[in-house]
């Protein structure tokens, strides 16, 4: 199968604009952010990353406002629940995250994937209550 491909890609980001730029490399080679405590804010740095959380307790992972935490619009973030503590993810101030359940991680070993749409809108999608 393959899909059209509307931007070149060159140096492991595509051209266009420069603040649509997507670090390729960064996408196929996810790197992990372990999460040790009981609440955590996405930082910039998390692009592209799976943070997974490792408290035997519960947690709560928060998405901030773009107005802290200047996302790209595309930015697509990894939560893995790895620890027994439920994952709960946050809205900040002023975000919407759209899911069609919860913002419930189901159980210990689920995932979900946030993806940025909008200036401070989310979708999230995965293994939900």
């Amino acid at each position: 199968m393959t899909f059209p491909l509307t931007e070149s890609i060159t140096a492991g980001t595509t051209t266009g604009h420069a603040a649509d730029h997507i670090d390729i490399a960064k996408l196929l080679n996810s790197t992990v952010n372990s999460q040790s405590g009981t609440s955590y804010t996405l930082a910039l740095t998390d692009f592209g990353r799976v943070v997974e959380t490792t408290n035997g307790s519960a947690v709560t992972v928060t998405v901030p406002p773009n107005s802290s935490v200047a996302f790209p619009t595309g930015t697509i973030v990894e939560i893995t629940q790895i620890g027994a503590g439920q994952v709960t993810v946050a809205q900040g101030s002023g975000v919407t995250i759209n899911t069609p359940t919860t913002l419930v991680l189901r159980a210990q070993y689920s995932s979900v994937v946030l993806r940025k749409r909008s200036t401070d809108g989310w979708i999230l999608a995965g293994d939900t209550t």
